[in-house]
């Protein structure tokens, strides 16, 4: 026992770089953390981390010594959860990284925590590209395509950006024929919070991009729903994100035929052979429910009738 202790007591410092933050993890001071690597070390003959007065980091024989002990201790977690399986309910603390629009997707979450009473949900939001196994995640929910080995994923959905903007800012405004037109309109942009660059519009372009005007600009998805809905200008969203304004008309779509755009939804999870129920039960959730009803950009409807008033020269 005091040999895994060493081992994970090395493991955790390796992957937080730091004694301090490894002896919160597992309860213990910083001393006693580096006390028990320094033991490993000499039982082994070998160093594994260089020390300095600011951070610590792996010798070529402490990298390889990484690996070797995330298997040793992926085994012994694949064991309990082989047993686990078989003792009834989902229950415990399951911590998931989600994208700032994530927030959008609380009537999901909220939905698996009445399902799943006895699972604690520790929910982080961040546009930030998170390292899921060194900061000790279950779980991620990202956009986008994935490049690591190191998870598993199982894809929750599709969306598509659309622009939309209320009834009443183009009954006043007017509906833009072409993406130039822009250029005369309220544009609500949305900043990415990691980099503090607009997000691109996926507009078709016919030779150059348009500079767009920037009525307002916000880090997070709801302020330009709620903005877009006032009156106050065009803004581009995710569908999935708008599905009920969409439907009951608040908001309406344009420039259709000039807008190409098509995202998807994973959810990431360490690679292991065996799932925890918790872990299990909440990915199963997630991709059953969190698009279930997802069917595609709606409020067409309302969008033709203002195109078609705006065509015989008025609006409603």
């Amino acid at each position: 026992m005091d040999r895994l202790g060493s081992l994970n007591a090395f493991v955790q410092a390796a992957e937080a770089r730091s004694f301090t933050v490894a002896g919160h993890r597992l309860g213990v001071t910083s001393s006693a953390i580096g006390k028990a690597v320094a033991r490993l070390e000499g039982r082994l003959g070998v160093r594994l981390l260089h020390r300095s007065t600011r951070t610590i980091t792996l010798t070529p024989e402490g990298a390889l010594f990484l690996e070797r002990c995330r298997r040793i201790f992926g085994e012994v977690d694949a064991a309990e959860m082989e047993l686990a399986q078989t003792q009834g309910a989902p229950r415990g603390k399951l911590r998931v990284s989600l994208p700032l629009a994530g927030m959008l997707m609380m009537p999901t979450l909220s939905a698996f925590m009445r399902a799943y009473p006895e699972v604690e949900l520790d929910l982080d939001f961040t546009d930030r590209l998170v390292d899921v196994i060194d900061e000790g995640f279950d779980a991620v929910v990202r956009a986008g395509e994935i490049s690591d080995s190191r998870l598993m994923a199982r894809r929750l959905g599709t969306f598509s950006l659309v622009l939309v903007g209320s009834p009443d800012y183009f009954a006043r405004k007017g509906i833009p024929r072409k993406p130039s037109d822009l250029k005369n309109h309220a544009c609500l942009q949305h900043r990415f919070a990691t980099n503090g660059k607009f997000e691109r519009w996926p507009l078709r372009r016919d030779r150059k991009d348009i500079e767009l005007p920037s009525t307002a600009a916000v880090n997070t998805i709801e302020p330009l729903i709620y903005m877009a809905q006032q009156g106050l200008g065009i803004a581009c969203l995710p569908s999935f994100a708008i599905r009920d304004q969409l439907e009951q008309g608040s908001l309406v779509t344009v420039l259709d035929s000039h807008v190409h755009h098509s995202g998807v939804f994973r959810i990431l999870w360490p690679s292991s052979r065996y799932l925890s129920p918790k872990l299990r039960g909440f990915v199963d959730f997630m991709v059953q429910n969190l698009f279930a009803s997802e069917k595609g950009p709606k409020g067409r409807g309302d969008h033709r009738r203002v195109a078609t008033a705006e065509r015989n020269g008025r609006h409603t």
